[in-house]
């Protein structure tokens, strides 16, 4: 197999896959020297399958001659959850034209929350978001709503794994954070201020497949200025939760919820997330 790498014996796809993950926290763009180091790959390797994908039009250059990930790539993941979000975008575009806020949608994606679509409010709020961005479920209103709701199982593998503190306040205590868990079942809201990025504060309802099966979290942004009207909002949320909840009831539940990605297995075994969102 033309090419050496770190990893005696991985596949061209696995390679490819390895550089195309260099851009996978970051939109911005990349020198060789940078995917080839993060790539574990030399730099030769790195500079070869580089062009392969440029040719095919996966990267792109810039003036620079440095690395982004190309449009037809980008094309090409517009088709990820399409039906999903065709569904659920009319109802997210109601929700932002009654609150005129910042709202999302969002689903769990192993140890993290995944966000897969969002409606952006006028008024500034810190954002450390982007649809296609992850964060801790810990660490999110939307991510603990969701986790609230799934098997003790699956909590405690994501609680007893490796807790990131992305601020000074983010709750990485795994006894308060199940106490609060345990709280949002009771309430049937979560709420979360200023736990990924500092002066924006956010409120989420979960919402559920017809079969009760968690399928993600409904979420609402404000700057926290403005945190004491969060819950003003609660009754739009869960109205909006519900009417998702309704028109997804025809999409079979294997369309809705994701795998157990390896990143929720490692947590799980080794008593062990992120990319930006908001909270």
């Amino acid at each position: 197999m033309a090419g050496h790498t770190n990893a005696p014996g991985q596949s061209v796809t696995s390679r490819v896959l390895s550089i195309l993950a260099a851009f996978e926290h970051s939109a911005s763009a990349r020198t060789l020297s940078e995917i080839s180091r993060e790539s574990g790959l030399p730099q030769s390797t790195t500079h070869r399958l580089l062009g392969e994908l440029e040719t095919w039009g996966a990267v792109q250059r810039d003036t620079q001659g440095r690395y982004q990930i190309g449009l037809r790539l980008w094309e090409l993941g517009q088709h990820a959850g399409r039906k999903l979000r065709d569904v659920a975008r009319p109802y997210l575009q109601d929700l932002f034209g009654l609150t005129q806020e910042t709202v999302h949608l969002a689903i769990r994606d192993g140890s993290e929350v995944l966000y897969i679509d969002r409606v952006y409010g006028s008024r500034r709020v810190p954002q450390a978001s982007r649809v296609g961005g992850r964060l801790p479920l810990h660490a999110t209103a939307v991510g603990r709503a969701i986790l609230a709701y799934e098997e003790d199982w699956l909590q405690n593998a994501v609680l007893d794994g490796e807790l990131v503190q992305r601020t000074p306040l983010t709750k990485t205590d795994p006894v308060e954070l199940r106490r609060e868990l345990g709280k949002i079942r009771e309430q049937g809201f979560a709420l979360a201020s200023e736990e990924v990025r500092q002066g924006s504060c956010s409120l989420a309802v979960p919402v559920f497949h017809p079969a009760r099966h968690i399928f993600g979290a409904l979420g609402i942004v404000l700057p926290t200025s403005r945190a004491h009207q969060l819950e003003r909002y609660l009754p739009v949320l869960q109205g909006t939760a519900q009417r998702i909840q309704t028109g997804i009831s025809h999409l079979p539940p294997a369309t809705l919820r994701l795998p157990i990605t390896q990143g929720l297995a490692s947590t799980a075994g080794s008593g062990n997330e992120s990319g930006p969102v908001a909270p």
